[in-house]
């Protein structure tokens, strides 16, 4: 297994983020009820997990300094959403999706900026 970087890190959830707002700008006035829109779900999930596994592996000195993001309860949410996947509620990840990704980017994008 490899050992990434900090700012490695720090650019997997940019890119995850990104291709999350993406997804949401899709279908931003529909309903996830279609197949398209199941497979929508699926891929802001696996991005969602990708996160979690993403921030869990970031240093606690490179998080605190963004101290208003919930950084563990986002590190944890890849494992709730790998480990207990079919009780996740499609409002929930796409009301997380719409709110919390843009925040949790911009958060990121700072840390970038200030080189932590």
């Amino acid at each position: 297994m490899s050992r990434r970087a900090p700012r490695e890190r720090l650019d997997d959830i940019r890119a995850a983020c990104a291709a999350i707002e993406q997804y949401v700008a899709l279908g931003e006035d529909r309903e996830w009820s279609s197949t398209r829109e199941m497979l929508r779900y699926d891929a802001v999930r696996m991005r969602l997990v990708e996160i979690g596994i993403a921030v869990g592996a970031l240093p606690e000195r490179i998080l605190a300094h963004e101290p208003t993001i919930p950084w563990r309860h986002v590190a944890e949410l890849g494992a709730r959403l790998t480990s207990r996947s079919f009780d996740t509620g499609r409002a929930l990840v796409l009301e997380t999706a719409r709110v919390d990704v843009p925040r949790l980017r911009a958060a990121v994008d700072r840390l970038v900026a200030a080189s932590v």
